[in-house]
């Protein structure tokens, strides 16, 4: 659900969004995003995070619980909001909770897309980004091994800009003076690998920037001898790390936070819309046509004690909003749960609520992630 796009400075921020071979509590989650030897911190530059006044260091906000941040935090308010490669109104959860934020009036929103987008049209101002045919960039991917460079075919559109030449143009308007907040794409996109590692042997940036692609040294069975990212470098069962977070330090079953009740109890699943990336491409009517319409789709046994047919109207709901969507009896579906494919716009939505309106700003144990699946609802449907 969370916002997709990369630019090169940014790609520190992406394990927050993308799979990887990630360590969690012994157990490793495989997605060819994580084979890729990112040199973070040469990107992301931690060690330039200022010390303020008070000692301490700028306060980290998680975009998961930006509702939060943006109606609850006071020590200091947030009074300035600058949106790129996401679009938080519709894809950051409790969506109610996100729109009484963004529509305070002290609230400075400036957001930088190549659409007017659902968060767009609550900015004060809507800077013009470029697309992936006008700028340089260098990628990982989700789904295969190869890394690629991005040659922009065409100069920038009107007043286009990308997200580099916004943060350097940035860096000057407030007289900053660290070379890095410099840097050009090229030399971003230099710095983003380590192109010593053994999975980029025969990969250089000159050979990649001639050719365009090439293809990492993965093996079919990259752990096949071991060489886990654990202490051990093992397969571990038992975490020593997952105990020093108070956690179990064997695997075990984690009840989820919201249970079924009386009151709501269906299971709420929104899986990605497959021709969508999170909201990216919901604007796009060619890839509605197999799902030209949003809708929720349950088990003729939650059906029918609940009188909703299929093609009708209905009414989902919980205590943190509700949302209106045609309703799809299959029986298919599993039953006590409600799937509803996502993510569309805000305004293609009946009453402008889109689905994570339902969704909480609660975070996972561990690695802070949103817990979008944990969601319990009543469904109900709407006289016509």
């Amino acid at each position: 659900h969370a916002g997709g796009g990369m630019a090169v400075r940014t790609i520190a921020c992406l394990p927050a969004l993308t799979g990887a071979w990630r360590e969690a509590a012994g157990g490793f989650l495989l997605s060819s995003s994580g084979h890729y030897p990112i040199r973070k911190d040469a990107l992301a530059r931690p060690d330039l995070m200022p010390t303020l006044p008070t000692g301490k260091k700028p306060r980290i906000v998680n975009m998961s619980q930006l509702g939060d941040a943006l109606t609850k935090l006071n020590d200091p308010p947030i009074h300035a909001m600058y949106v790129y490669n996401s679009n938080p109104v519709v894809v950051a959860p409790d969506s109610n909770a996100v729109l009484r934020g963004i529509a305070r009036e002290d609230l400075f929103t400036a957001v930088h897309d190549t659409f007017l987008t659902d968060t767009a049209r609550y900015a004060d101002i809507v800077l013009p980004a470029t697309t992936h045919v006008e700028n340089f960039d260098i990628h990982r991917s989700y789904g295969h091994t190869s890394v690629l460079i991005n040659h922009p075919a065409i100069a920038p559109l009107g007043e286009s800009k990308s997200n580099g030449d916004v943060f350097r143009g940035l860096a000057k308007a407030l007289e900053l003076v660290e070379p890095a907040l410099f840097e050009d794409d090229e030399t971003l996109a230099r710095q983003a690998f380590d192109w010593s590692h053994p999975l980029m042997r025969g990969i250089t940036f000159d050979s990649l920037s001639r050719d365009g692609f090439a293809q990492m040294n993965v093996t079919a069975a990259p752990f096949a001898q071991g060489g886990f990212p654990s202490p051990s470098g093992k397969v571990e069962f038992y975490s020593e790390r997952a105990k020093a977070l108070g956690l179990s330090p064997y695997p075990t079953y984690i009840a989820p936070a919201e249970t079924a009740s009386e009151r709501y109890p269906l299971a709420l699943n929104t899986p990605p819309y497959r021709h969508y990336m999170n909201s990216t491409f919901a604007n796009v009517a060619r890839y509605r046509k197999d799902a030209p319409e949003p809708t929720i789709e349950i088990h003729p046994d939650d059906a029918a004690p609940r009188e909703i047919l299929s093609g009708a109207m209905v009414r989902i709901f919980n205590d943190r909003g509700s949302v209106k969507l045609k309703a799809v009896v299959n029986a298919l579906a599993t039953p006590g749960c409600a799937t509803a494919q996502s993510l569309w716009w805000t305004r293609e939505m009946e009453d402008g609520q889109g689905i994570n309106v339902l969704t909480s700003q609660k975070l996972t144990d561990m690695g802070g992630g949103a817990t979008f699946y944990d969601c319990r609802v009543e469904i109900e449907p709407i006289p016509a």
